[in-house]
Formats: C-alpha cells, structure tokens, sequence
C-alpha cells in the first residue's frame, strides 16, 4: 500500500466535507438542490460554491466585523484571489477549503478569466454604493453568471456535447445565475441598503414602489424563462438538481411578486420549509418531463 496517497486521499475527503459545510451553514435553498446533483458533481458544485462564499464573506461585513479596516480588507481579498488563482497548480494545500477549491478547479478546468470577473465584482462591493445599467450587468455577470459558468463545466466533465449546444447551455447557465442574483438582491434589499450601504438596481432611484417591484420581477422571469428552455439539455445526474434550484427560485419569486413593496424592503421574504420539501420532492419528476 502507498501510505502517501493514503494520507493524500484523506486529506483530499476532508477538506471536500469541510467545504460541503460551507454550503450547510449559509444557504438552505442552495443546499438541498446540491444534494439532488449525483456524488462528483455535488462535490464540485460545493468546493466551487465554498470557495465563492468566503469571498463574499470578505466584502459583505464579515472581514469588517472582526475588526479590519477597509485597506486591511480590500489587501484581504487581493490576497484571497492570488490564493486562489493559484491554488490548481499545487497538490496540496493547508487551507482546506483552498484544497477542495483546487481539485474541483483542475478536474472542471475552470477558466483564470471567470474567477478574475468574479473577483473584480467582488471589489466593486468595497467601495461601489450606487449603479448604472451597464455597471449592473457588468456585475451580474461577474458575481453570477460567471458562476453558473462554472458549474457547467463541472457539470459537463467527461461530457461532450456539440457546439451549439455547448453555447446554448452556456447561454441558459447565464441566465440562471443572472435570475439568482436579481431574486437575491430584492431579497436582501432592507440588508443591502441599511446595512451595507449599497443599491445594485439602476432602477431604483428611491425607495421601492410596487411599480418598480413589478418591472424587476419581470425582468427575472425573462432570465428565468431562458434558463428553463435550455435545461432539458444538461445531463440528467445534473438536470434534477439545476430543475429544484430554478423551481426553489421560482418559488421565491413568486412570492416577492406576492409581497407589497413595503413587505419586501423590510422583510426578507422566505420559502417555507414544507413549500420546499414539495419542490425538492417534484424536482426529479419535472428534470424527466418539463
């Protein structure tokens, strides 16, 4: 027995379980889709969706809490994303979480250029309150699609499917992560603007109005409906678990489009947890049928 790849193969199981708790403790939603996706590709969606949390945690007030002034948190993140960067060329690595990031990196062949649109949205968080349309989805597309980027090639390791329809999927993992983005946002507006100081929409000049609220729903349903269309074509030991997170999404959307203006800039709108059993429980269901 080679005890080296024993004690390699170890490491490798624990920091995959440690970025899995990541995924655990700070998004319910996200968490239970993830389990619907079949054993490597849960393990890679989770490494990548680890990874992407920490920095998130960086820029939205965690860093800050814990005492660090803002040159000390924005040298932070320039560091964070050396790290990662460069964390696929080394086997191993004393960061868990930077470990389980590097095997799923080098096993999906995530793109240097998606990571870097990441983190230049990242930063745009440290200091930028207020967007215009273009700047908006320059951020959308870094915070966002960018990821559901990377969750097709993880999703598509060892697949080979032809060119157009290699775009088409590409064109639908945009728009879902896109719609998450958008949904999230209205979803966290009351934290966004009184906490974090930030207003990402360009069409909210004020406080929301009901009007507003229905322009920006629309627009995720656009983004949501395109990324429906091309679900059909990813394989099936991904489908299920893409189908729940749109379905869950779906969920929430409908219910912010229930919600007053005033319910959703001062409460986080929610799924109940039983609304979300019936959609996990359905997701395999409609991943087959539409």
């Amino acid at each position: 027995m080679d005890h080296r790849q024993t004690f390699l193969s170890r490491y490798d199981t624990a920091a995959c379980k440690a970025a899995h708790e990541i995924i655990s403790c700070y998004s319910t939603s996200f968490g239970l889709a993830t389990k619907l996706l079949r054993g490597r590709i849960r393990t890679d969606i989770s490494n990548l969706y680890a990874m992407v949390r920490i920095a998130d945690e960086i820029v939205d007030g965690t860093a800050q809490m814990a005492g660090l002034e803002p040159n000390a948190v924005s040298q932070l993140l320039d560091d964070y994303e050396a790290a990662v960067l460069a964390a696929p060329t080394q086997r191993f690595h004393a960061d868990p979480i930077l470990h389980a990031w590097a095997l799923s990196a080098r096993r999906c062949k995530f793109k240097t250029e998606h990571v870097q649109a990441f983190f230049t949205s990242m930063r745009n968080d440290l200091h930028k309150q207020n967007y215009e349309a273009a700047e908006f989805n320059e951020y959308v597309y870094g915070s966002a699609e960018v990821i559901g980027l990377m969750c097709l090639d993880a999703f598509l390791v060892e697949q080979h499917p032809r060119p157009h329809e290699r775009t088409m999927m590409e064109h639908g993992a945009r728009s879902l992560g896109s719609a998450f983005q958008k949904i999230n946002f209205l979803r966290d507006l009351e934290e966004d603007t009184h906490v974090l100081g930030r207003n990402y929409f360009p069409q909210l000049t004020g406080e929301l109005t009901d009007a507003t609220k229905a322009l920006l729903v629309a627009d995720i349903r656009t983004d949501l409906a395109a990324a429906y269309h091309y679900i059909p074509l990813l394989p099936f030991d991904a489908r299920v678990g893409v189908q729940a997170a749109a379905d869950l999404f779906t969920a929430l959307t409908d219910r912010i489009q229930e919600a007053s203006a005033v319910e959703v800039t001062h409460t986080r709108i929610r799924i109940p947890k039983a609304q979300k059993i019936a959609i996990i429980t359905r997701a395999p269901w409609r991943a087959l049928h539409g």
